[in-house]
Formats: structure tokens, C-alpha cells, sequence
């Protein structure tokens, strides 16, 4: 390509690049304008070069990149755009929801002209009530495992082996042994056993407000003596034997004192073998709270009567 057609095209180059970067250009109405400065250009001596031409087409192209990536970003903005609208339109919607139900909670309100203040005194009394009751069962809990400790510490060890002492749901269980207590088949109390029987009979004369109930228990073996004709006997006089005895010999007043039998009813282990039905005859000492105190609370217990509440 001779010097003059490098000129030709390289200034046809840079007119239509200038002439696409005017505003408002159209290829049909310029297309004279075209022709008109390529014909001057022809009669210049001069002509940018080659060099020239490819940045200035490099920059054309980075320029039409860069346009479409606008483009680009304006669709992204704008569907953006929709979508927090449509989150818009939607918190607005569960506004009025909103604003709806506590309007219609209000009419509710003042339609059924509720008296809130006595609610809350209700509230208030019912929570008071109920604290009491649980300071009075914790007060007698620490009661008795504070008897529970004491009787403990006051047998040996040798009495401690036929002597099982447990609070269990606000009780006291003081179980002993039957060969401890009787011979077999015998419901007179042995002598050795008063030596435990007074230190039983020491705590519960320290907490007077207690409770004392003497639970006799057996095996499943029949018994056979002439004057006691069943288990249900043994076990009932058994208990009335050491009923007796706290009260003649140790001074226990007999109106917190109940006795009773459970025969062979009341297992705590199998009758199948000489273990289990050895720890089956037993004579238990349970002591419970009085109840006094408690009724008390049951007869202060707040109204629950809803009606008042309109």
C-alpha cells in the first residue's frame, strides 16, 4: 500500500471515530460531511500514523465495553430496585395487618370493659400464695433432714447396720430390722432394741409438729401361731408394740402416734429368696409434718373465681 492510500485511510479512520463520538450522530446525515472532509484530508501533506490508528480503535473498543457494562449495571440496579419495592409493599401490608389487630384489640378491650387493676391484684395475691406454700415445704424439708442427720449421728455403727434412715418426698423413713427388733415370729419387742427405741424416741420428742406413724411389714410366709392368725396381724401388732413402747417408756405423746399393718403387702424387695424376705420384715418409723400448718395456707388460698374479671 503506497504513502498516499496510508494516508487516505488512516484520516477516514479518524473522521469516523470523531464523528461517532458527536452527540446526536447519524450515519445518513453525515455521510456528505464524510465525503467532504476525506476529500480535504486527501489534500493534506500529513496523516496520523498507524500506531495512532490502534489506540485510537483500542480506545473506541474499551469505550463499547464499558457502555455495555453500564447497560449491565443499570438492568441489576433497577431489578433491585423492583424487588425492594416489593419488600416495601409487603412490610407495609403486614403494618396495617398490625395496626388492624391492635385496633380491633382495643374495641375487644373497652367492649368488655376488663378491670385490669383486679387482675393484677389476683395475680399478685395467687403469686404470694403460692410463695408461702413453698417457703412452708422448704422450711419443713430442711427440717427433716436436719432430724434425718441427727438421728443418724446419734446411733453407732453396729445400730447404724439395722437401722435405714431416708427423706423421701418430705418424709422421714426410719426402717429397722425385724431380727433387731422381735424374735421371729413374735411381736414382743426385744430388749436390746430399746437402746435405738430411745434415741428415735429422743428426736421425735425434739420436733413436736411432726408426725408419727408405725408401719409394720412381713414376707409371704404364712405364720402359724395360735394366737395371731395371719400376717396381717403380726405386722398390725408389731407396730402397736412399738407404739407402746415410745409411749410408756419413753414418754412419747401418744396423740402424734398412729400404728398400723401392711402385712405382707408393702414389699420392698423379692420373697423368693432368704435376703429379700428378710429385708421384706421390717418395722418402719415415719415421720411427716404437721399438716396443720399447711391446711392453714389451703383455707387462706386466694379466690380463683374468674367471674369477677369482666
Amino acid at each position: 500500500m503506497g504513502a498516499a492510500d496510508q494516508t487516505n485511510k488512516c484520516g477516514m479512520a479518524l473522521i469516523e471515530y470523531r464523528v461517532y463520538k458527536l452527540p446526536g450522530f447519524n450515519v445518513m446525515k453525515t455521510k456528505g460531511i464524510l465525503l467532504i472532509l476525506a476529500v480535504s484530508l486527501l489534500s493534506m501533506t500529513g496523516c496520523v500514523t498507524h500506531k495512532k490508528y490502534n489506540l485510537l480503535q483500542a480506545d473506541y473498543n474499551a469505550s463499547q465495553v464499558a457502555l455495555a457494562e453500564s447497560r449491565s449495571d443499570a438492568a441489576n440496579l433497577k431489578s433491585q430496585l423492583e424487588s425492594c419495592g416489593a419488600a416495601n409493599r409487603e412490610l407495609k401490608s403486614q403494618y396495617d395487618t398490625l395496626q388492624r389487630t391492635l385496633y380491633q384489640s382495643v374495641l375487644a378491650s373497652q367492649s368488655g370493659n376488663v378491670n385490669i387493676s383486679k387482675l393484677v391484684d389476683q395475680i399478685n395475691e395467687s403469686n404470694g400464695y403460692i410463695r408461702r406454700l413453698v417457703e412452708a415445704k422448704s422450711k419443713s424439708d430442711s427440717l427433716l433432714m436436719v432430724l434425718s442427720n441427727n438421728l443418724t449421728r446419734s446411733l453407732d455403727t453396729n445400730e447404724l447396720k439395722d437401722v435405714d434412715v431416708k427423706v423421701l418426698k418430705g418424709v422421714v423413713y426410719i426402717s429397722l430390722a425385724d431380727n433387731m427388733l422381735f424374735r421371729s415370729g413374735s411381736y414382743e419387742i426385744s430388749p436390746n432394741a430399746m437402746d435405738i427405741l430411745s434415741k428415735i424416741a429422743k428426736i421425735i420428742k425434739d420436733y413436736k409438729n411432726y408426725s408419727v406413724l408405725v408401719e409394720g411389714n412381713t414376707d409371704n410366709v404364712p405364720i402359724n401361731r395360735t394366737n395371731i392368725r395371719n400376717n396381717w396381724d403380726l405386722s398390725a401388732l408389731r407396730a402397736s408394740s412399738v407404739v407402746q413402747v415410745l409411749q410408756n417408756r419413753f414418754d412419747v405423746d401418744p396423740s402424734r402416734l398412729t400404728a398400723g399393718g401392711r402385712g405382707e403387702y408393702n414389699p420392698v424387695a423379692t420373697n423368693d429368696t432368704p435376703e429379700g424376705r428378710q429385708l421384706n420384715r421390717r418395722t418402719q418409723i415415719i415421720i411427716t409434718p404437721s399438716l396443720d400448718q399447711f391446711m392453714d395456707l389451703i383455707d387462706k388460698a386466694p379466690d380463683t373465681d374468674s367471674s369477677d374479671v369482666r
